[in-house]
Formats: structure tokens, C-alpha cells, sequence
């Protein structure tokens, strides 16, 4: 198991509501191991790469709304 990190900063988030849509999107997504959003529109990820790609986590962000600013 190789866990990483990251922290990004994503649009769409303007209430708890949107924390808790962003909670629901990602749920369940096989190895994610943490997500924490704030009302600011960071989100701090932590998953483990042989099981799942930063990229997929982010495309399911994208897909529910929340676009990362990069």
C-alpha cells in the first residue's frame, strides 16, 4: 500500500450542503482513504495509489460539479 496525499482547491463548493454532495460523490470510490472539504473549496485527499489514481479521484470530483483550480 503506497498512501498519498494532496490538497486541492475545487469551485463549486458554497455551503455545507456542497460538503456534503462532494462526501456522497466520492463515497464508495475504492481506494480513497480521507477526504475533508472546508467552505473554503479546499479539499485534502488521501488514497492509497495502487488501488485507485489521483486522477480518477479528481474526475469523479469534475463529474459531480466540483472542478479542481490547478
Amino acid at each position: 500500500m503506497a498512501v498519498q496525499s494532496d490538497t486541492l482547491q475545487v469551485t463549486g463548493i458554497r455551503c455545507e450542503r456542497c460538503v456534503m454532495r462532494l462526501g456522497k460523490a466520492l463515497e464508495g470510490l475504492e481506494g480513497l482513504e480521507g477526504a475533508n472539504a472546508t467552505l473554503m473549496g479546499q479539499v485534502s485527499l488521501t488514497w492509497d495509489d495502487e488501488r485507485v489514481e489521483r486522477e480518477a479521484i479528481v474526475e469523479r470530483m469534475s463529474r459531480a460539479g466540483f472542478r479542481s483550480v490547478e
